[in-house]
């Protein structure tokens, strides 16, 4: 275990992330970030693109105080893990490391909460062990093929323009911090945020899950997100709970919608006003209901 990489945090973000460190050395050479706070029932919270494990800080103190185990991975490239030029930035990667932190961790069973990006790799983790996994929750994220994407995200996809954009301008994580959000982050928060992404280099995952979504099916994880959706009907018999802001612009009603297809017998909350970062718009009063859901 080593504390180096939280503790070298500025001060006002150490007050709203106090955790200790943990990091893994994983197959490929990167090293891997993770929160490990709790004992109990493990629940893995996976973040997507462009937060980190910070997003579910507020989450990890009502669980791990209450009687559960939090782990929650900073993905390659984000947050507190490295930031390598030669990591495979694919979604099968993704899922894969986080397959080999739980076999790690001598993990057997846990309950997922996942947001954006998160819903994929948790989902395609669920599919692959779903006698594993006891409970799922859901905020704002997808585990399907979609041609939903926003024209603002579609225009940065474009190569060498949408990476000068994205790590070399903060055309995403930057923007993010205020257009992921109805209630505006106060400023420790927004700082927290952004703070891992605040270079060139430290935007090399920003940038590549933008370029991973797969649209076609020559894309390069194409085949491994139709995996995942038919690994979706694998979880049937599970406790799900859709957490979701209805004013996200980019995972909007339809993939909430398509969820409750998926997972009719869901457990609902919607958040009329609401928007993507539904964690920090909701603030206690989601993270009671997740939890209230996770121990009933």
């Amino acid at each position: 275990m080593s504390t180096a990489r939280a503790s070298e945090l500025p001060a006002d973000i150490r007050l709203e992330y106090p955790f200790a460190s943990n990091t893994l050395g994983l197959l490929n050479g990167a090293t891997l970030h993770y929160v490990d706070e709790g004992t109990g029932p493990v629940v893995v919270m996976l973040h997507g693109n462009p937060t980190w494990s910070f997003y579910y800080r507020n989450l990890i103190k009502r669980l791990s105080a209450t009687g559960f185990r939090c782990i929650v991975p900073d993905h390659i490239g984000c947050g507190l893990s490295d930031k390598p030029k030669n990591y495979k930035y694919t979604l099968a990667q993704r899922i894969e490391d986080v397959e080999g932190l739980l076999d790690h961790l001598g993990v057997r069973r846990f309950s997922l909460v996942v947001h954006d990006w998160g819903g994929a790799i948790g989902c395609g983790l669920a599919g692959r062990r779903p006698e594993a996994m006891q409970k799922l929750v859901l905020l704002n994220t997808g585990a399907f093929h979609s041609k939903r994407i926003p024209l603002r995200i579609a225009a940065i996809k474009v190569p060498f323009i949408g990476e000068a954009i994205i790590r070399g301008l903060n055309g995403f994580a930057g923007p993010a911090a205020t257009m992921a959000v109805k209630v505006p982050l106060k400023r420790s928060v927004q700082r927290g945020l952004l703070w891992p992404y605040r270079s060139w280099a430290d935007r090399v995952a920003v940038w590549n899950f933008v370029k991973d979504i797969p649209l076609h099916k020559g894309h390069r994880s194409y085949k491994t997100l139709s995996e995942v959706e038919a690994g979706l009907a694998l979880l049937a018999d599970k406790p799900v709970q859709l957490v979701w802001g209805a004013k996200d612009f980019c995972f909007n009603r339809h993939f909430y919608e398509r969820f409750r297809e998926i997972f009719p017998q869901a457990q609902s909350l919607v958040y009329p006003k609401l928007g993507h970062y539904i964690l920090e718009d909701a603030g206690e009063d989601a993270c009671q209901k997740i939890a209230a859901f996770l121990s009933a």
